[in-house]
């Protein structure tokens, strides 16, 4: 690749990246006066510092659909949407977790023989 071309690509991209910033700035202080700042999945709560650790995540999956009501936004924690957007990319995959379509629960409770383990240890 020339250097011309290389920078041309450079500036794209730079410019792409600039208008994904601001726009994503727009509803995500538009999210953070209209929700609380608690997480949809977790309901862990943010706060100072940490309110940059909740983010927007667009309910159908598309950026660019933003109503002013805020219909397609939901605040999650950083954590519960790289989980939203990883169920979504194996959905699209067609992975799921049965052959039966139905996800399995766990079924192993660490927890569940805790009374005579503490009696056991007492000895």
């Amino acid at each position: 690749m020339t250097k011309s071309k290389k920078n041309k690509l450079d500036q794209v991209v730079a410019e792409a990246r600039r208008a994904s910033d601001k726009r994503e700035q727009g509803y995500r202080e538009q999210a953070l006066k209209m929700y609380p700042h608690i997480c949809g999945r977790c309901a862990r709560e943010f706060s100072g510092k940490n309110l940059r650790e909740l983010t927007v995540h667009h309910r159908n999956h598309d950026h660019d659909y933003n109503p002013a009501d805020g219909s397609n936004w939901e605040l999650l924690c950083i954590y519960c949407h790289d989980n939203e957007h990883q169920r979504q990319t194996e959905a699209e995959q067609g992975y799921t977790a049965s052959d039966d379509g139905k996800s399995e629960t766990a079924t192993f409770n660490p927890f569940a023989d805790l009374k005579s383990m503490m009696r056991d240890s007492d000895k």
